[in-house]
């Protein structure tokens, strides 16, 4: 099989504009007073949906890399305080975010790893499956935070 094909259009759910805005669009242009603030009463934040997004994005792409990587504790470790936000904090999230998004770009694009071959260490599961994981989790969690920011008249 060539899968140069698929391996282009893994790259593109990661990270480009297709069927929605991407997660950059998402969080781009955001005011910082807004980035923790509630819309309602049990609706996250942009913060809480886009942390869960970067905690569980290094979380699957550590484990899908490193034999010896041990996952956060769920549901506690998969989300932020909320208490803890600073600007520094944001940016380094974001930063984390998307060098953990160019991590995952190159795995989608090595030529050296059989995407459909199963992870070492992955209980039977294939980088394909892995990928596939962040593409769906990341898009769900990007249209929470547009419909957050829709709520804070804060989008478009």
């Amino acid at each position: 099989m060539n899968d140069k094909n698929l391996r282009k259009d893994l790259a593109g759910f990661l990270n480009k504009a297709l069927a929605h805005a991407t997660v950059k669009d998402a969080i781009n242009n955001l005011k910082p007073e807004l980035r923790n603030k509630q819309p309602q009463k049990g609706i996250h934040s942009v913060w809480e949906l886009f942390e869960h997004m970067r905690i569980a994005q290094e979380d699957i792409l550590r484990y899908t890399l490193d034999k010896d990587w041990k996952s956060p504790k769920w549901p506690d470790e998969h989300w932020p305080d909320n208490d803890k936000l600073t600007d520094k904090l944001w940016d380094e999230s974001v930063q984390k975010f998307f060098s953990d998004m160019d991590e995952l770009l190159n795995l989608a694009n090595n030529p050296d790893i059989d995407l459909t071959s199963e992870i070492p260490h992955g209980e039977g599961r294939t980088y394909l499956r892995e990928l596939l994981l962040i593409i769906d989790h990341n898009a769900y969690h990007s249209g929470q935070i547009i419909l957050v920011r829709k709520l804070l008249n804060a989008w478009h």
